[in-house]
Formats: structure tokens, C-alpha cells, sequence
């Protein structure tokens, strides 16, 4: 997966749906089962940064079936959830789309950061939209994703990520960055506790 500039572009587009998406779903506890439809200022779509990575894709399965990828990219909350999400090649599937989802994300060393997995977010074109956009369904999983890189440099070398869903389904991913820094976007400025935060 390299971008060329128009990729980049359609991707940067195209993350601008899953931070709605993934907003969504991070506002409504019971995403998986009901179509989400925020109302209140507490339900607010509440992503304060993303971040685009390139690079290439050595693995990603979903449930022993594998998949080439379009993008990955992580996303971080302002209540310190965080998502390496990942949008699949399906030709069968635009919207097919996996998050390895975790709160309390740690630099363990400098260059390493470790996310604990507890949830997976999926989203495919079956999945109830609000304003058009698929909202993914959350599934309580156990796994966890390491990121390698200086994120102060902007720069990512690898991220593997390991999960089990509590219906027996596994999902892997290995990606490996080409060198490009990556594109961090702030959403919003927030008082996030800096041990959580790997771009601090």
C-alpha cells in the first residue's frame, strides 16, 4: 500500500468518513446492536486526532480469510480510546473496515507504544448509516497492538496487531511503513493525559 498524492487525497477523504463513523460509534456504548443517533453534547463524536500511515499491509485477516488493505491509520480519543483501523480491499465490500479498538495505550520505551485490545470495530456495507455513513458494530475481543516508531518524528516503522472476539473470530494485522512520515491531523486541541498519548 503506497500512496501517490491522489491516493493520499482520496484517502485523507476517506478518513474524514471513518472519524464520523468511528465518532459515532465511539459515543454510543451500544453500538453494536442499535443505530446510533446522537443527541446530546456527551454523545458527540469526541476523536481529537488521526494519523495516515504508508506503507504496505503484509498481513490482514479477518476470521482466517485474508485481506489486501487500502489504509491504515490510528485514531485516539479525547477519553484515551484508541484505534488502528484498517480499510480492507474487498472487492465485495467498499465499507468493509476493522478497528483494534483499546483504552490505556502506553510507550513501554520511547519507540514502542502498546495498545491493549478490548473491542473490535466492524463496519461493512450491511451496517445501519446515519447521515449515509456505515456505523461499525462493536464486538468485546482481547488482543493488543504494537506500534514501533518516534511519533514525535512523525515517523512509524511497523504495527502488529493480535485480537480474539469473544465469538472465537481472530483478526491479525502486519504493517509495514514505507519510510513516509506520517499525516497527523488534531481534530481538536484536548487535555490529554500524556502517558496515554503517543504523538505527546
Amino acid at each position: 500500500m503506497i500512496l501517490s498524492s491522489q491516493h493520499l487525497r482520496m484517502s485523507l477523504s476517506f478518513t474524514r468518513h471513518l472519524v464520523i463513523a468511528l465518532g459515532l460509534g465511539l459515543a454510543m456504548p451500544c453500538v453494536a446492536q442499535q443505530l446510533p443517533v446522537p443527541s446530546t453534547p456527551e454523545e458527540r463524536p469526541d476523536i481529537d486526532l488521526y494519523a495516515l500511515m504508508s506503507g504496505t499491509c503484509e498481513a490482514v485477516k479477518v476470521d482466517g480469510r485474508e485481506f489486501p488493505c487500502k489504509t491504515v491509520a490510528f485514531f485516539h480519543s479525547e477519553k484515551g480510546r484508541a484505534h488502528f483501523t484498517v480499510a480492507l480491499d474487498d472487492p465485495n465490500d467498499e465499507s468493509h473496515i476493522i478497528s483494534f479498538s483499546g483504552i490505556n495505550g502506553s510507550r513501554s520505551v520511547q519507540n514502542i507504544y502498546v495498545l491493549p485490545i478490548d473491542r473490535m470495530l466492524l463496519n461493512s456495507k450491511h451496517r445501519p448509516k446515519v447521515d449515509g455513513i456505515p456505523v461499525p458494530a462493536a464486538q468485546s475481543s482481547t488482543g493488543v497492538c504494537r506500534q514501533v516508531g518516534n511519533f514525535a518524528m512523525l515517523k512509524v516503522t511497523s504495527v502488529t496487531c493480535t485480537a480474539k472476539d469473544d465469538a472465537g473470530r481472530a483478526y491479525e494485522l502486519k504493517f509495514v511503513s514505507d519510510g513516509t512520515p506520517i499525516t497527523l491531523r488534531r481534530v481538536r486541541q484536548t487535555m490529554t493525559n500524556a502517558e496515554h498519548d503517543p504523538y505527546q
